[in-house]
Formats: structure tokens, sequence, C-alpha cells
């Protein structure tokens, strides 16, 4: 028969090796110690032209928020010292030389590496100790892009014209592309590194903004909105917009990227307002045929089976260009997937 285990021995056993562990683990621990997880880079980038007055500002403010991060100014053929007080501020210096803020960001976009960018324009009208709030919510939150939505603090910050535009167009964005966002116009605006490395940018002008906003709504991308003060330029600084000018481009990159994104509706729409005005033109050619058995106005019938045959065409159009358009939407969500995500630190 077999020997019978001391159970008094048994339980000894487990407890040394149980302190050995402990040891073991101690051991581990003081000869091995675990790396710090490393703090995400932070990129601030401000796009300029003929920010002279306010650029030092921006980057002092910046600076003093965010002392870890790197601030990049990129001059867009400015006339007067933009390059020169942003270099003396501290700044990381360079330039793109295509005219217009699309163009910046495009450059801004493709050069820098980093985990966080904070997107900013140089005219001082933005607050900086909003981007520690930002950057958290980013972070916390899982998400690819906080946009600051602008408070004014001053009636001189906001112009009339500026405020009105930004909600005509804010309410045909949500309508076109759902809801949020309540600013589509901001400037002041944190990404992850995985929207930036995806985000092919095609606008050339300050409809930039527009396509951020269209590009995250279209792959329903995690984004959120922060309140943030928004601030009257400083004495000698002056706005480049154009309240019209740019509102009409605005207005057309978006409807240019309703088209792109959504050819399905688009073009059913024009097939339908098509076939409104085939069918209106149809009517009195039939009811005299009908009641006189004759065609007397042939030139209208012609035009009226043209733009029934144009409907259909442009109906078909958009089927096969909906197809298409998905495509290039998996073809995008791929590059977003293809970045790694980003995790607190």
């Amino acid at each position: 028969m077999g020997a019978v285990p001391d159970p008094k021995r048994a339980q000894e056993l487990c407890g040394d090796l149980a302190g050995m562990a402990e040891a073991l683990a101690q051991f581990a621990q003081r000869e091995f110690p675990q790396a710090e997880p490393a703090q995400p880079r932070v990129a601030v980038l401000v796009p300029c032209f003929n920010e002279e007055a306010a650029v030092a500002t921006v980057i002092a403010d910046f600076r003093k928020i965010l002392p870890s991060a790197e601030i990049y100014v990129y001059d867009n053929n400015s006339s007067d010292r933009t390059v020169a007080v942003a270099r003396d501020a501290g700044a990381q210096v360079r330039s793109e030389r295509r005219q217009g803020k699309g163009h910046v960001v495009r450059r801004m976009f493709a050069d820098i590496d980093a985990d966080i960018y904070v997107l900013v324009d140089g005219d001082a009208t933005y607050d900086a100790a909003s981007a520690p709030r930002m950057i958290e919510m980013l972070l916390s939150d899982h998400l690819d892009m906080v946009v600051g939505f602008r408070v004014d603090q001053a009636e001189a910050a906001y112009r009339p014209g500026h405020r009105t535009g930004n909600r005509m167009l804010t309410g045909f964005l949500s309508s076109v592309f759902g809801q949020a966002f309540k600013d589509t116009l901001s400037g002041y605006r944190v990404f992850s590194r995985r929207f930036v490395k995806s985000f092919p940018v095609l606008s050339d002008g300050f409809e930039i903004e527009t396509e951020l906003s269209v590009h995250a709504l279209e792959l329903a991308l995690p984004v959120a909105e922060i309140e943030t003060p928004y601030y009257a330029r400083p004495e000698g600084s002056f706005s480049k917009l154009n309240t019209w000018r740019d509102g009409f481009r605005i207005f057309g990159t978006i409807l240019k990227l309703y088209r792109s994104e959504k050819p399905l509706r688009f073009f059913t729409a024009i097939g339908f307002f098509l076939t409104l005005v085939s069918i209106g033109l149809a009517i009195p050619v039939i009811v005299t045929y009908l009641e006189q058995g004759i065609v007397p106005r042939l030139p209208t019938a012609v035009l009226s089976m043209g733009l029934m045959i144009l409907a259909v065409l442009s109906v078909s159009s958009g089927l096969v260009l909906d197809t298409v358009t998905r495509g290039r939407r998996e073809i995008k969500l791929l590059a977003y997937l293809s970045q790694p995500a980003m995790k607190k630190g």
C-alpha cells in the first residue's frame, strides 16, 4: 500500500513555495524595474499668413500651457515679419508656397510626426488654456477629433456675418451628413495620429474645416466638441476671411462633398427634378393628342422625351457612383484602421 501524505508537511511545502514566489517577484521588480509609460508626443500646428502682431502671443501661450509640445509655425507667403517673429519666439518655422490654408494643412499633416496634433490659427483668438482639456478628452474618451466650440468673449471677436454664415453652413451640413457639430468652421481642433495620417486633404483654402468635419462624419469617427473662449484679434492683426467669398466657397465645397459622398441622393434629386419638368411638358402634348389625335408641338414632345431620358441616366449614374463611393469609403476606413489606436499614457 502507498504511503499516506502528511497534510502538515504538504502545508509547509506550499508555504515555502509561496515565499519563494514572492521573493522572486521582489527581486525581478528591484532588478528589472518597469519603465514608465511614454507620454504622447504633442505637436502644435500654427498656419500663418501675415500674423506678425499675434503669432508670438500664440507661441508663448501654448509654450506655457504645453511645455513639452513641439510648436510648428507654417508660413504661407507672408509679406510681414511673421517668420522672424515666430522664429524669435522659439517655434520651428517652415513654409508652404502654395497659397491657401488647405495647402498648409496638407503639408503639416504630411510632414509632422506626433501622437497628438493641436491645430490652431495664428491670430491669438483661441484660448491656449483649453488645449489640455481637449487633449484629455481625446485620450480619455478614445476620440479622433475634438473641436473647440467658440464662445465669443467680445462683440468684435465674432462678426455677425460670420456667425450667421457659420450657423447656416453648420445646419446644412447637419441635415446632409448628420448632427455632430455646432461649430463646423472652428479653426481650433485636436486630432489623433490615426485621423491625421489617414485624412486625404483635398481643399485649398478656408474650406478645409468643412472637409475635416465631413470626413469625420462620413466615416462615423469618434469626435466631440468642447466650449472654448474666443477672443478678438489683437491690435494690428486683421482677418483674412471674406464673409461672402469664403462663404460661397465653403458652400460649394459642401455641395461637391455631397455629390462625391452621397451620389445616389444627389443624382436622384436631379433625376426627380428632370422627371417633373418632363411630365409638365408632356401633359399638354398628351391631352392634345387624346383630343385631336395629332401632335402639333413636336419639339415640345422631343424635349420632354429627352428630359426623361436624362432623368433615367441621372438616377443610373447615381446607382453606379454610389457603389464606387462605398468602395472609396472602405479604402478610407482601411487606411484609418491601419494606424494604431492612441493609448492613454
